[in-house]
């Protein structure tokens, strides 16, 4: 299936490794212009050398933090000089599970403000500098990265700001669909990513499909959220673990 990417200005946050490496990867493989956004420099540039090789193109890098306004704001403005505009951003820069550990005693101020202000206000400070960019063109796509922990209680605060990011996302849905920007939520479970030992990827398949969710195919149904043929989908939050077993959710 052409999912018509081809020459698309995609911006990928988080982009450096894990989930958002392979969403980078499946939008360069599309014909989309990929630049990746993260933390670390070395990363970024080995992430980019990789994605560039397998697309036959050039990845461009940004080094930013997600919890500094300015870093955003420069970040953004990097992109859309680099690739004359950004059509689709995907928010996915956040340590993932959360920096706080899972029970009420432990969790501390500095944990909340932290991951509220990375995971959070870092997606709304992109799409508040990307989404402008989309709105003037007459078209884009936003698709923020969550969480299964969502539907959980197992870690207090990632689910707490995982469920922000959805409500972000509607929010975000209801104001840019006249403007033909649609906003959506994949909520990925433990995936399979260069930092996932088999050990733990056995331990960790607890879904329906009985083994744990590769991130290239996270990346492949971000690909088609991002791409023209999602036009109906927008303010969903769609989940992505193989399936929890004994949920019911609608």
């Amino acid at each position: 299936m052409d999912l018509q990417l081809a020459g698309k200005r995609a911006l990928v946050t988080g982009g450096s490794r894990g989930i958002g490496k392979a969403i980078a990867r499946v939008l360069a493989s599309e014909g989309a212009r990929v630049t990746i956004a993260a933390r670390d420099a070395t990363r970024l540039a080995a992430a980019a050398e990789e994605i560039g090789a397998a697309a036959g193109t050039q990845v461009p890098t940004v080094q930013f933090e997600a919890g500094n306004d300015d870093s955003v704001r420069d970040m953004v403005a990097s992109t859309a000089r680099a690739l004359g505009g950004i059509d689709i951003l995907v928010n996915n820069a956040a340590q993932p599970g959360g920096t706080a550990p899972p029970n009420l005693a432990a969790v501390t101020s500095a944990d909340f403000s932290t991951d509220m202000n990375v995971k959070v206000m870092g997606y709304l400070r992109c799409a508040q500098h990307a989404a402008p960019l989309m709105v003037t063109n007459g078209w884009g796509r936003i698709v923020n990265i969550g969480g299964l922990t969502a539907y959980g209680t197992a870690n207090m605060l990632s689910s707490m700001r995982v469920i922000a990011v959805a409500a972000l996302t509607k929010n975000l849905a209801d104001q840019l669909g006249p403007a033909g920007v649609t906003v959506n939520l994949v909520h990925p479970g433990t995936t399979r990513t260069e930092r996932i030992s088999d050990e733990r990827a056995a331990r960790a398949a607890e879904n329906v499909i009985g083994r744990m969710v590769d991130a290239e195919e996270v990346a492949w149904l971000v690909a088609f959220l991002c791409s023209p043929l999602s036009n109906s989908i927008t303010g969903e939050s769609i989940g992505c673990g193989g399936g929890m077993p004994g949920v019911i959710r609608y």
